[in-house]
């Protein structure tokens, strides 16, 4: 358990108004040896460094500040793993503005990792709507192809700067076309450059395949704790994830990120969009706490299955701990890194022991 390195995302530590240097010089103290380095503490770094706003696009301050946070980071022994989340990449329309401006994210973005010393672009699978993206309608086998196309240039853009650059592509379990790990990975597979593989995330797999926050249960198909048809949910699930396991490459993963989920304190979650998020886009950003703080989730099923792979790399904590009822915590910063690295270490042992 020793040999696996562990990494905790900076936006899973107060928030983006919390310095980015109590950051991590608290996850330091904690023994966590990487960072996943979040866009908005990136921005709000940056904003104190230039003493004004920085536009998210304003890529020469943000080169700058991230020269910066490459020696901070140094200074506390930790690597930066990753630079996260970038979203709505894939699929828009060819010559669309959408999809240029994109790819000016993209180029902007590979500028900042280079500045940090940063080697891996985590990209979520995109959440965008279908009949906005490319061969909208029927045509689920061109808008894939597109997918893979772009992915493929993103790649070839990473390597050109740099060799050792890569794209871990994350499902996200509202995302409109690739919300498993099975999605993911066959567009992964497809896309056969050298330089993509695997974000993985426990709730992210859970959350789409056995979870459901929008019913009593919390379960998909609103089945009940302890009955049949949850039993047979979970037979479900733990044959997806023997596929993972089975499937999967371990050089083709490169991290794992670990959190749990509430159900939610006031009740179901409305079905609905809102405010431009689905369901479980909203459970995502406000009701994720560590491992063994409340959540109902099978997630060592997920950590299990990915040992089984052979993988012994990255375990990120990523989580967004509002609380059962997502209204928020007020917790002191030092002692939740501290929980967080030993629930982590709790979390490997028990999913060792199921491998």
């Amino acid at each position: 358990m020793s040999s696996i390195p562990l990494s905790y995302a900076t936006c899973s530590l107060g928030t983006s108004d919390t310095p980015l240097p109590t950051k991590l010089s608290l996850l330091s103290s904690a023994n966590f040896t990487g960072i996943e380095l979040a866009f908005p503490d990136l921005l709000s770094y940056a904003s104190t460094l230039h003493s004004r706003e920085i536009s998210p696009t304003d890529y020469a301050s943000l080169t700058s500040a991230a020269r910066d946070i490459r020696a901070l980071a140094a200074k506390h022994n930790l690597t930066l793993l990753m630079l996260q989340p970038f979203s709505n990449f894939e699929g828009w329309p060819r010559g669309s503005p959408e999809r240029e401006d994109a790819f000016a994210r993209a180029r902007g973005w590979v500028e900042i990792m280079d500045a940090a010393g940063i080697e891996i672009l985590q990209v979520g699978s995109s959440d965008t709507p279908l009949d906005k993206l490319s061969r909208s309608g029927n045509d689920s086998a061109g808008l894939r192809r597109d997918i893979v196309e772009d992915l493929r240039e993103l790649c070839d853009i990473l390597a050109a700067k740099n060799s050792k650059m890569r794209v871990a592509y994350e499902n996200w379990c509202w995302s409109s076309h690739a919300k498993t790990w099975k999605d993911v990975w066959e567009i992964v597979d497809a896309v056969d450059r050298p330089n993509i593989g695997l974000c993985l995330d426990t709730f992210q797999s859970v959350g789409g395949e056995w979870a459901d926050p929008s019913t009593e249960s919390g379960r998909i198909g609103n089945v009940e704790p302890g009955s049949s048809g949850e039993r047979e949910l979970s037979r479900r699930f733990e044959a997806s994830m023997d596929e993972l396991a089975r499937t999967v490459p371990k050089e083709k993963i490169y991290l794992l990120q670990v959190s749990d989920a509430y159900k939610p304190k006031g009740g179901p979650l409305s079905g609905e969009v809102v405010d431009g998020t689905a369901t479980r886009g909203r459970w995502s950003h406000d009701f994720r706490p560590m491992p063994y703080d409340g959540g109902y989730l099978p997630i060592e099923a997920v950590g299990a299955a990915v040992l089984r792979t052979g993988f012994r790399g990255w375990f990120s904590m990523e989580i967004f701990d509002g609380g059962a009822d997502g209204q928020g915590n007020d917790v002191d910063l030092g002692e939740f890194a501290e929980r967080a690295r030993k629930s982590m270490g709790r979390f490997i042992g028990n999913c060792l022991k199921k491998v």
